[in-house]
């Protein structure tokens, strides 16, 4: 398939939009991530309510998630747009996470209780137009091309991990209201960039009938739930390990090795967009899974930093392709007009499984993390093999 044929399937501009979103969601998150812990301290919160709050954000996330995937579909109904819904909740998102810090800085220690409600109300505001906004993705791409749309997805989610670790020390340095004020205006701008680019069109002027009028297989959903919770697990509990394993080999640096590995993940989305369209998404996705599961394998057993390297350049090559997959692979299991709930139900999963995960609090070592990672991937490929569309 030629560049300008695929250029004519896809709506780059309008998938540029949704990545600014994405851009926009993980930035939020690592700034958060970065003071949750911090914050509590300052009002005399013991550090283990952070891992309590972000217990409590991802379970009621996972049921948020599916409902205000399912608000949007019924607002693409019947008044034709899921945007007003999407503006809303960045809107909504961008006023909680400047909440946060003035919280802290004007509210004093006699409004403390206020800052928890205030990080759980800003948690909650993102499911409003997470799954609504990246449910698009299947209006601007033919379906056998979304892979290669979601790769600029990836591609930003890429960059951002690989900032993280370096600009960790930036960002706190400096302090809470300019983070957190410099996260708003990053919402508020993409908000924005998506109107700007009109996130009501769609690839196709006439969608096929099949496609239209495809009648909702209620089966699936368990199917798009697991799938989620399996994929995320298996990432945060590989992610977390692997900086441990890689100390373990002597280097000096680990956070070096995870920078590499999302440098990866950034410039290997694309050409594995390419080739997700070449072999067909799911194909794409069993060997990122298998990936990622011999990835795991070799971490238990790797004994230098050079191997370390290599170990983490196939975990982002592999990382890609499974992420690429994930909402074209949501979008497939149900009907156009459903495609909220599809995109809420991979996200709640994902939230489910953190939830839990948190909420056990057992830290586990290196070894029975990534035995549990690659179980993990290996039942989200069952999952894929299992139930087809």
């Amino acid at each position: 398939m030629s560049n300008a044929a695929v250029g004519r399937r896809i709506l780059w501009f309008q998938v540029l939009g949704l990545a600014a979103v994405q851009g926009a969601i993980s930035l939020t998150w690592v700034i958060y991530n970065l003071y949750l812990k911090d914050l509590l301290l300052v009002f005399g919160f013991s550090a283990g309510l952070a891992t309590l709050l972000l217990v409590i954000e991802n379970a009621m996330g996972a049921l948020m998630e599916p409902l205000m995937g399912t608000f949007s579909d019924q607002r693409q109904h019947w008044v034709g747009s899921r945007f007003p819904q999407i503006a809303l909740g960045m809107i909504l998102s961008a006023v909680c996470f400047l909440g946060i810090p003035l919280v802290v800085l004007l509210g004093g220690v006699s409004l403390k209780a206020l800052l928890p409600v205030a990080m759980v109300a800003w948690a909650l505001a993102m499911t409003v137009f997470r799954s609504p906004a990246l449910s698009l993705l299947g209006r601007y791409a033919f379906e056998a091309d979304l892979p290669q749309a979601a790769s600029l997805l990836t591609m930003v989610g890429g960059v951002t991990g690989a900032m993280a670790p370096l600009a960790s020390d930036f960002i706190l340095n400096l302090g809470p209201l300019a983070a957190f004020s410099i996260g708003t205006v990053v919402l508020l701008l993409a908000a924005l960039v998506l109107r700007q680019v009109n996130p009501g069109k769609t690839v196709s002027s006439s969608p096929s009938s099949t496609g239209a009028n495809a009648k909702m297989q209620w089966a699936n959903l368990p199917w798009i739930f697991a799938t989620g919770a399996s994929v995320a697990l298996g990432l945060r509990l590989l992610l977390q390990s692997f900086p441990k394993a890689v100390a373990g080999t002597g280097f000096a640096q680990p956070k070096l090795i995870m920078v590499a590995l999302f440098v990866t993940v950034a410039l290997s989305a694309l050409p594995c967009g390419q080739l997700a369209t070449k072999l067909g998404n799911r194909r794409a996705m069993m060997i990122g899974f298998v990936g990622l599961v011999l990835a795991a394998g070799v971490t238990t057993v790797m004994g230098t930093a050079g191997v370390a390297v290599l170990v983490a350049i196939a975990i982002g090559i592999a990382f890609s392709l499974v992420a690429n997959g994930t909402l074209p692979y949501a979008l497939s299991m149900v009907p156009p007009t459903k495609a909220g709930l599809g995109t809420g139900l991979y996200f709640s999963g994902g939230a489910a499984a953190m939830s839990v995960l948190g909420s056990i609090g057992a830290d586990l070592g290196v070894t029975a993390a990534l035995l549990i990672a690659a179980i993990s991937f290996a039942t989200a490929a069952g999952c894929i093999m299992a139930k087809r569309p």
